[in-house]
């Protein structure tokens, strides 16, 4: 296969970040078929073959965690195999980069539960923030809704936009389809239901271990798009370290604390899981949150996303200044 022209694989990195976020931008998600919903259903039948209700805890821990190894390990693996340093897999790499991230669907979203909100068409928003989260929305007024969906942008701009991008950086494609396919089977079995409480064990850990470098990156990322000043930044920053650590996830607690903080306002309160009701502790400070946070919010996870790219396409032509300096 013919390898990269020099000048081309110096800034093949942020190439391929921008290329990836430029195909989201245009296309947004594959209309036909996107490959993650045929691994959910994959995952579905797998689960129902596995989690058998009359096995012991610890038999239906080691399924899961087989289960988790099964849908997840090979085709990393396999990929991470086959990788080169050729023109195949870097339009690969935007390719599957490209799949992983979903800037342009949670606009989509978010902004569909934004328009009947601001014209006061409470039912319609209840309906469309049913969608993206898994609370009881039915009694929702418009602050709850408000923060119902703010909290579902801050936390899926990590999960589905920022944490592909920094895993992209960190390992190439790989990393991105690990993390991918982990945080898949996280929303689909990880949840403290009789169901899922041993099967989803595996996969809610993993997604936990895989979340915790990447939610640092796009706190810091959330920060720096978003603040005014170094003051504001660090507040985040801080608010994010303490204020997670009571959050029922500790990694979506960084991305919202410091989202929240960046913008002004404060997440939590009460809300309706599977008929539990379940307290929340404050996330960032100021005011309560309202309907155009929803654009704000949409706004910072743009900022950061585009931010990463700047970041290491300067570091890219700062390395072959010095480099060219050396020589």
């Amino acid at each position: 296969m013919t390898p990269l022209p020099a000048p081309i694989a110096d800034f093949a990195l942020p190439l391929v970040l921008f290329l990836a976020l430029l195909l989201d931008w245009r296309h947004g998600e594959t209309r036909y078929f996107h490959p993650l919903v045929g691994f959910g259903k994959l995952g579905q039948q797998l689960e129902k073959r596995l989690n058998r209700q009359h096995y012991q805890a610890a038999l239906t821990r080691l399924f899961g965690c087989i289960a988790w190894c099964l849908l997840v390990l090979p085709l990393s693996a396999i990929y991470f195999l086959l990788q080169s340093d050729a023109w195949l897999f870097v339009l690969l790499d935007c390719f599957v980069l490209y799949l992983a991230i979903g800037l342009n669907s949670l606009k989509e979203h978010a902004l569909n539960i934004y328009k009947p909100l601001r014209e006061n068409e409470l039912e319609q928003a209840r309906q469309a923030v049913a969608m993206i989260v898994s609370r009881n929305t039915q009694e929702l007024n418009n602050t709850q809704i408000s923060r119902a969906t703010v909290e579902s942008v801050l936390e899926n701009g990590h999960d589905a936009v920022i944490a592909s991008l920094f895993y992209y950086t960190v390992g190439g494609a790989p990393l991105v389809i690990l993390h991918r396919l982990a945080n898949t089977l996280d929303a689909m079995w990880g949840y403290k239901s009789e169901r899922f409480i041993h099967f989803g064990w595996c996969a809610a850990k993993m997604d936990d271990l895989l979340g915790w470098p990447s939610a640092k990156a796009s706190a810091l990322l959330y920060g720096l798009a978003g603040s005014k000043n170094l003051s504001c930044l660090k507040q985040a920053i801080k608010n994010a370290a303490s204020q997670s650590k009571n959050y029922k996830s500790l990694n979506g607690g960084w991305v919202m604390a410091a989202g929240a903080t960046t913008l002004g306002f404060r997440l939590g309160g009460n809300a309706e899981y599977h008929g539990k009701t379940i307290q929340s502790p404050t996330l960032g400070r100021g005011r309560k949150v309202n309907e155009q946070d929803i654009k704000a919010s949409l706004k910072l996870v743009t900022k950061a996303s585009m931010l990463l790219v700047v970041v290491l396409f300067m570091a890219s032509l700062f390395i072959q200044l010095l480099l060219a300096g050396l020589h």
